[in-house]
């Protein structure tokens, strides 16, 4: 397991979801579209941080390709 990319996809989606969090509690306009917007976004780390898990960026470039492979919602899980 390669953690930097895993980390730094966590520290993004922590701070996501703190965003999240204090936008909801301030803001009395905070609607289902923000919500939905907000959680792609954490998704998006959370998801990126699983599949990416094994990548080595000192050996390998991070291509369009396996990034949008990286996004996607993991299919070696059972939610």
């Amino acid at each position: 397991m390669f953690k930097d990319y895993a980390l730094f996809n966590l520290a993004e989606a922590k701070q996501a979801i703190e965003q999240l969090m204090a936008e909801m509690q301030s803001d009395p306009d905070y609607d289902d579209g923000s919500y939905l917007v907000d959680m792609q976004h954490i998704y998006w780390h959370l998801n990126s941080a699983w599949n990416g898990r094994n990548f080595d960026s000192s050996k390998s470039k991070l291509t369009n390709d396996l990034y949008d492979s990286f996004i996607q919602f993991p299919t070696d899980i059972d939610p």
